[in-house]
């Protein structure tokens, strides 16, 4: 902040921005008259509106890629998923009654391993999208 000739203002705040404006000074170890100089400078400012939309630009940029990145996960998932249940669906001719109940037993032993091996892939970070898309094992 420049030194030297100033002219005094005189103007109120609300409790509420008195009191946060107290507390900022104390923890930045300012003065309340330099920080509300510099507040009012930086609202003044020609180019300070410019810097906020570039600011709010690249974080729209970064929202953007961020959704484009989980609509393409979404779309292997769903892709996956649909080509699993139609190979399984072809696969897998219906049981006969006397077999359904061991198949049950089976199917539920089966689907206990698959939880198990999902957690323990999850707990790794190694994910599936990285393997297609990398094309590795």
């Amino acid at each position: 902040m420049k030194s030297g000739n100033r002219i005094k203002h005189t103007f109120r705040l609300p409790p509420d921005i008195s009191r946060q404006l107290a507390e900022f000074a104390i923890r930045k170890r300012a003065t309340q008259a330099s920080i509300v100089e510099a507040a009012i400078a930086s609202f003044l400012s020609p180019d300070g509106s410019e810097r906020m939309e570039a600011a709010v630009t690249r974080r729209l940029d970064r929202l953007t890629k961020q959704n484009e990145r989980l609509e393409f996960h979404i779309e292997v998932t769903n892709e996956a998923l649909a080509l699993f249940v139609r190979f399984w669906l072809t696969a897998n001719p219906p049981l006969p009654e006397n077999a359904m109940a061991a198949a049950q037993a089976q199917g539920k032993e089966r689907y206990q391993g698959f939880v198990e091996a999902l957690a323990r892939r999850i707990e790794s970070g190694n994910r599936i999208a990285s393997e297609v898309s990398t094309g590795s094992d």
